[in-house]
């Protein structure tokens, strides 16, 4: 056999063993990866966007979708500014069963710093707040937020004072309003958040 033939045979036999294996890598990628799971549906709700208090960042509020959201109007000098304790408390213990706590700091009534680092360091350092917080925003009046027009809407209920609550069902529905009083640790407000979380 000369020279040429053998070279031919050679690549004639390659060919033939790389087209049999081809169609087992072909197939074992797509074998290998689970479909994607669809992201749940956010309710016009929690359409918004909002910066983050510790450093700015755009925070788009669909990622709570699914989820129980207590929404409260904070400030630094408020005689119920201690309510971010039982807040934190209340996080701690249902974030689990799919309760988050959304904090906005507010300078509507007066009683919030103009510093946002201040206002970082009270909540994240004084109480030991873990649940989201934002960036001072307007929460009242023909200025509110689109979250908070959206709320008092919903509720036919303003904020009057800092820290009132507004819960949302994992539905994206408002539940109901809470005034300033309602401490976190009240019978009314957590038996309406187990409600919501189903249990």
């Amino acid at each position: 056999m000369s020279k040429l033939s053998a070279l031919l045979l050679s690549l004639a036999g390659a060919a033939a063993s790389a087209a049999f294996a081809a169609p087992a890598q072909a197939q074992s990628p797509a074998a290998a990866q689970p479909a994607a799971a669809s992201p749940a549906s956010c309710p016009a709700v929690l359409h918004h966007t909002f910066k983050r208090l510790q450093d700015e960042a755009p925070q788009d509020l669909c990622q709570y979708a699914g989820k129980v959201v207590l929404v409260v109007n904070t400030a630094s000098y408020c005689g119920y500014t201690k309510q971010y304790d039982g807040l934190e408390k209340l996080y701690s213990k249902y974030a689990p069963r799919g309760l988050v706590v959304l904090g906005f700091p507010s300078n509507d009534f007066k009683q919030e710093d103009a510093d946002a680092k201040k206002i970082a360091d009270l909540c994240y350092n004084t109480y030991g707040v873990k649940f989201p917080m934002f960036a001072s925003t307007v929460v009242s009046g023909t200025g509110a937020n689109p979250l908070y027009a959206e709320l008092i809407k919903a509720t036919g209920n303003a904020p009057k004072w800092n820290f009132n609550k507004y819960l949302i069902g994992r539905d994206g529905k408002v539940v109901e309003y809470f005034p300033s009083k309602v401490t976190p640790e009240d019978a009314a407000l957590v038996g309406k958040i187990e409600k919501a979380l189903g249990g």
